[in-house]
């Protein structure tokens, strides 16, 4: 057996187990969504700068950041098909399954740095040195390969090797570094961003029947009606507008005569839960929202939509079964690891910990110490370990903590002291600590306050709370808007908006129910403030957590008043989908790169057909610039 067929061979297995290991991860649709979009940037970038030998910043810098935001496996699929989808443009050879280990390596550098910095944010120099990094890694891993081929296979020769190759390892190096000084940090910020959020589009409400008109003026009128009561009229409004939302299929959409999903009904349901409402007397003309949601889970195995599915079937009182009578809570057990985790991320693992209690399933200690084990170096959690901390994975953690008997503590303190950090002057939150407030992300806080004991008016900000922001956003139909300057969801926004307003974190006890509540008004009476409460060991967040409508109890909107236009998001409560405002500052240097990169790309492609010959190595050194 020949050197060269030996280390073939070695690579390829090394290669076939990172994809077995991927393929053990059970990556959602929405993380093989983002890798696949990876790895055509990674792609065009090395056509971009093909004409420039070894230089490829565009290629080596996005595998590094996808192993960073999503992790080794993910990061090491990004590099591995990176490399093997670029050669089918470029050139094919025994080099291809090498150049696929060594990006494969460079996600998996991403990872280990994603681990290092423990949640926080890297700065600009120190992840432009990561990158340069990177490159030196990339071309010793080749340097090996071209030593493969050698005549001898001794350290005299791999040494000699890599010093033909220092130049183009060089450029490399010194490419990766420039290019991550310019675009690094809000590249990573970006698809920390689009990680959350792949799930939920936004779509325009189509135009309102005047019988659902009619059906919300009534519903409105009824509820402006009842009795004042402190703190409480907002969220009665609020139910108002909820119940005359709901379709005849006995589900809810985006916004009033918006297609129902199952997304949107269970946030309605949780939020006419919250406001006393029994979610399962709430219809139109046929089937209850009740019906609705069970047959919308039956034969899932989806995490986050068995979690929220609990939830609401608890807060009604009923069996977690769906339309087919399968035990809900036996499926999502299936997804809890030896760790006490739900699929290893700190999201599900919350609100798993609240469908259990609702339940009333099995413990939930084992999680609660997971979970506290994940807290960030600031105080907060993000959506999975040794992300970014941001306020509403932080509010759900605190509930789950509260929920599982502990919440109390060093990690309580510190967490409320991300989230009080993190108020703005108008008294809300945004997604992340500076980010403009949205009524999501303050309705998490709140909840999260609440579960751990604390009181939401207590956090100001220039003599506003975090409440006075959310009631500052209410229509004259009673929902509540995104934000000041965005309306979007509607009837997502308002659903959890309401569980804030009454304080009432989830899981939400049966009993709190009003009688039965239709979309034409509620029901006599309605919740007092504080009506229902969770019961000491339940609190929880309710909804999907948050990436997507499929995966968390938190759902998707991005996060502050800088982000774009609406787009498939990931789940996350506090991630806008839509509005009118400008283009954040990282998505305009992603467009504005993307436009260079494609330009050059274009400029490359026509340069190499007017050349001869191929583009296969040729000489020491030249397989790492391909």
């Amino acid at each position: 057996m020949t050197w060269q067929l030996a280390s073939l061979l070695v690579v390829g297995l090394a290669l076939a187990g990172g994809f077995a290991w991927y393929e053990r991860k059970r990556p959602s649709s929405r993380v093989i969504a983002l890798v696949a979009t990876l790895v055509a940037m990674a792609v065009l970038g090395r056509l971009a700068f093909a004409p420039i030998p070894n230089v490829k910043p565009a290629t080596t810098d996005v595998i590094l950041f996808a192993g960073l935001v999503l992790g080794a496996a993910p990061g090491f699929v990004t590099g591995a098909m990176a490399a093997l989808v670029s050669n089918f443009f470029i050139s094919q050879g025994s080099w291809t399954p090498w150049q696929m280990a060594a990006w494969g390596i460079v996600g998996l550098l991403g990872a280990a740095l994603g681990r290092a910095a423990v949640g926080r944010e890297l700065g600009r120099w120190p992840l432009a040195c990561a990158c340069a990094l990177a490159g030196l890694v990339f071309g010793a891993v080749m340097n090996t390969y071209q030593w493969t081929l050698a005549a001898t296979q001794d350290m005299a020769t791999w040494i000699a090797i890599s010093g033909q190759s220092l130049p183009f390892d060089l450029a490399h190096a010194i490419g990766n570094f420039l290019f991550c000084l310019a675009l690094g940090p809000a590249f990573v910020r970006a698809i920390a961003r689009y990680r959350r959020r792949f799930d939920v589009t936004w779509r325009p409400p189509v135009a309102v029947a005047p019988a659902t008109i009619v059906g919300a003026a009534l519903a409105t009128l009824a509820v402006l009606a009842a009795p004042p009561r402190a703190e409480a009229s907002s969220a009665d409004r609020a139910a108002g507008y909820l119940l005359g939302a709901q379709n005849s299929d006995g589900g809810f959409g985006a916004a009033p005569g918006s297609p129902s999903s199952s997304l949107y009904t269970g946030w309605a349901g949780l939020g006419l839960a919250a406001a006393g409402r029994d979610p399962a007397a709430v219809r139109r003309s046929g089937p209850s929202l009740i019906d609705y949601a069970r047959a919308s889970v039956a034969g899932t195995s989806d995490t986050g939509e068995l979690e929220r599915t609990i939830l609401l079937l608890r807060a009604a009182g009923l069996p977690a079964t769906d339309s087919t009578g399968r035990d809900l809570v036996g499926a999502l057990l299936a997804h809890r690891g030896g760790d006490g985790s739900f699929d290893e991320s700190i999201n599900w693992t919350a609100f798993g910990v609240f469908a259990m209690r609702a339940a009333g399933s099995g413990s939930t200690q084992g999680s609660a110490g997971w979970l506290a084990a994940q807290q960030n170096g600031d105080g907060g959690w993000g959506p999975d370990p040794h992300v970014a901390s941001d306020v509403d994975d932080t509010g759900a953690v605190l509930e789950a903590l509260a929920a599982a008997g502990a919440g109390s503590g060093a990690a309580v303190d510190r967490a409320v002291s991300f989230i009080a950090r993190s108020q703005n002057g108008d008294g809300g939150m945004g997604e992340y600590p500076g980010y403009g407030s949205n009524a999501q992300s303050t309705s998490w806080a709140i909840q999260g306050l609440v579960a751990v004991g604390r009181d939401p008016g207590s956090i100001t900000r220039g003599g506003r709370t975090p409440l006075a922001y959310i009631e500052s956003l209410q229509n004259g139909d009673g929902s509540i808007r995104y934000s000041s300057s965005s309306s979007q969801t509607p009837v997502w926004v308002t659903a959890q908006a309401i569980t804030a307003l009454e304080r009432r974190p989830f899981p939400l006890m049966p009993g709190g129910s009003a009688g039965s509540a239709t979309a034409g008004g509620s029901a006599g009476g309605g919740s007092g403030a504080g009506a229902g409460a969770a019961s000491p060991g339940g609190s929880g967040v309710g909804g999907m957590p948050g990436r997507g409508p499929s995966r968390g109890a938190r759902g998707g909107a991005t996060s502050d008043g800088r982000t774009g236009a609406g787009r498939p998001s990931l789940t996350r409560a506090s991630q806008r989908v839509g509005g009118g405002e400008a283009l954040p500052p990282a998505s305009v240097g992603l467009l504005a790169a993307g436009g260079v990169l494609l330009l050059t790309g274009l400029l490359g492609l026509w340069r190499a057909q007017r050349r001869t010959g191929t583009l296969g190595p040729a000489a020491s050194g030249a397989a790492g610039a391909l």
